[in-house]
């Protein structure tokens, strides 16, 4: 199971579920069986973007961006004359292609290989993205590390954004599970949350309030997954 799923078994658990089955249909809806009639689906609840395909992720762009930046930074090979420099960025969507967010960054650090003492200031990179250098008191392997970086479009209002996601979110995990719901007499969305981290108890009585939970669902549960045995139904 991956890591959202064992959070969730985890509050299960802690519900005092004891017969649970992991995919009791195979890689089909639902994630699990509890007590041979109770339907689990699970899913992250996290932050998304529109994109032409449908909501996205924001870890999605996010992740590729790091390993873009970090395979640049390599590249550039060992410290010159001894020097090495952190490199933070930070970036908005949308941004251009990754070739030519690639391209970008390596013309930038390598204009910058040459002086022994770059502009620490914030360096434009391609529109939406930009970097920031500061030099490191010690020695390491290469000439640019990563330090640190920045998502701009993350963040927002906790609750807003916790609602605004789960509405997308039920939208699209009801639209999967339609064909299956008659399998089993009871269905539960348990969602994995990754943007409240559970909620503190006046956010979750306003939520309740904004969302009503509707067929095909019984019951929709948002874990928090710092602590998984916490978790409250809507």
């Amino acid at each position: 199971m991956d890591s959202s799923e064992a959070i969730v078994a985890r509050y299960l658990a802690a519900r005092g579920f004891v017969d649970v089955v992991h995919e009791p249909d195979g890689n089909v809806p639902p994630d699990f069986l509890v007590d041979g009639r109770i339907a689990v689906e699970v899913r992250r609840l996290n932050q998304n973007e529109e994109a032409e395909a449908g909501p996205r992720g924001l870890e999605v762009i996010e992740a590729q961006l790091h390993d873009v930046v970090r395979g640049v930074l390599d590249s550039l090979g060992p410290p010159m004359a001894g020097q090495c420099w952190f490199v933070a960025y930070e970036f908005e969507r949308p941004l251009p292609s990754w070739k030519h967010v690639r391209r970008a960054l390596r013309d930038v650090l390598s204009d910058l290989a040459d002086d022994s003492n770059p502009d620490a200031s914030w360096l434009d990179v391609v529109p939406g993205f930009r970097i920031h250098l500061w030099p490191s008191s010690r020695a390491l392997p290469k000439r640019f590390m990563l330090g640190a970086w920045s998502d701009h479009d993350a963040g927002g209002a906790v609750l807003s954004e916790v609602n605004r996601n789960l509405r997308i979110v039920l939208s699209e995990k009801s639209h999967k599970i339609t064909p299956v719901r008659g399998k089993y007499p009871e269905w539960w969305l348990a969602l994995v949350d990754y943007i409240g981290h559970g909620l503190c108890a006046g956010e979750r009585e306003q939520l309740r309030a904004l969302v009503t939970v509707e067929e095909p669902w019984d019951r929709v549960v948002l874990v928090n997954p710092l602590e998984p045995s916490q978790g409250f139904e809507l």
